[in-house]
């Protein structure tokens, strides 16, 4: 008998040991019993009677004050308030359903006020399920996920056609004057040997600095590639700075020993914002310490004669990454949650935005 409660004792208190994380390990790795490492970590974590009062009193206060933000996803914002209702649940406060759903309705931003009112007009609070109002408010949101989408296509469109028919003007008014996207030169055969002229009037009076931030984008074949000229004023060489740029079509770097597993057979074209034509040795990885650990970013071309090392926008959305612009800074997370910071960057007064690896 005695040898049965021994042995089931010593299987509870393994159970305890195996459920705990490594840090919370050596606080019950000396007890002999189930009963003493369940003590321990009762009175650690859930404490005494009046230990319980105060966590529940702040955990009550996080509650009545949890709002969601207007650039949370409802998905992030639900487990979250979810996950607090559970700790007051394990200090003892039982919430009704009633209160939850209250909750729910009155801590969501002003977008989901139409939403939240046909849900209050059409049924009683009392007799919903929290799932039924979760699963309306997130069929509300990809609606408006997709209206958005549909808006920004729109603006797109639009801009477009203001290009076009800019573009159209400007070749009706000017015949003899040939317009090319390389960095905005101007090839005026009437004016050949004298000063460049004015991008804004025409004049040949003023003096224009030459710095291009974006690439070329002529029509060329699948194997060609654009590079960015970000040069100019305020532009730090730094093997460790990497500029991240919207107008390269291909993470590119002109030093070789930055790069692992180069890839020699790699065999294409990168058109310099200067027009130059410049020939890719290899494409490789680069390794990046991080706290997180060591990350790769892969497909990088080695471009001989390139000063700036460029992270291509459009290659980092291709990976997987979801780059948040806004109040003079870009924010790089890891996934659509928003909620898995890789890095944040400054712009600088040139515009450019560099980020030290």
């Amino acid at each position: 008998m005695v040898a049965e409660v021994l042995m089931k004792d010593a299987k509870a208190l393994g159970l305890i040991q195996g459920a705990v994380s490594e840090e919370i390990f050596p606080r019950i790795s000396h007890e002999e019993t189930s009963k003493g490492a369940w003590s321990i970590l009762q009175q650690e974590f859930h404490g005494d009677k009046q230990v319980r009062s105060v966590k529940l009193q702040g955990l009550r206060r996080e509650f009545g004050y949890t709002r969601m933000k207007d650039d949370e996803s409802l998905t992030v914002y639900v487990t979250k308030l979810f996950d607090l209702i559970n700790q007051m649940r394990s200090y003892g406060e039982e919430l009704p359903r009633e209160r939850i759903v209250q909750k729910l309705l009155i801590s969501l931003p002003s977008t989901y006020d139409s939403i939240c009112s046909v849900i209050e007009h059409s049924r009683y609070l009392n007799e919903i399920e929290v799932q039924e109002v979760v699963a309306s408010l997130k069929s509300f949101e990809l609606r408006l996920d997709r209206h958005s989408e549909n808006r920004i296509e729109k603006a797109f469109a639009s801009l477009s056609v203001d290009a076009k028919q800019t573009k159209t003007g400007e070749q009706n008014s000017k015949q003899n004057k040939n317009w090319k996207s390389k960095g905005k030169k101007w090839d005026n055969k009437a004016n050949e040997g004298t000063k460049t002229p004015c991008k804004h009037c025409d004049c040949y009076s003023k003096k224009t600095p030459q710095q291009v931030n974006y690439a070329t984008q002529v029509e060329a074949a699948p194997t060609m590639f654009y590079a960015s000229n970000v040069s100019g004023a305020g532009v730090t060489r730094d093997e460790e700075i990497w500029y991240l740029d919207s107008g390269c079509s291909n993470h590119m770097t002109g030093k070789e020993d930055l790069l692992v597993d180069i890839d020699r057979k790699v065999t294409a074209k990168v058109e310099m914002g200067t027009g130059q034509l410049v020939e890719v040795t290899g494409k490789g990885t680069i390794v990046v310490e991080t706290k997180a650990g060591k990350r790769h970013i892969k497909e990088i071309m080695h471009v001989p004669g390139l000063k700036e090392n460029l992270l291509s926008i459009g290659q980092m959305i291709e990976h997987g990454y979801y780059l948040v612009f806004g109040d003079h800074k870009v924010e790089i997370y890891n996934d659509s949650s928003h909620t898995n910071l890789v890095a944040k960057v400054q712009m600088k007064g040139n515009r450019s935005f560099p980020l030290k690896l």
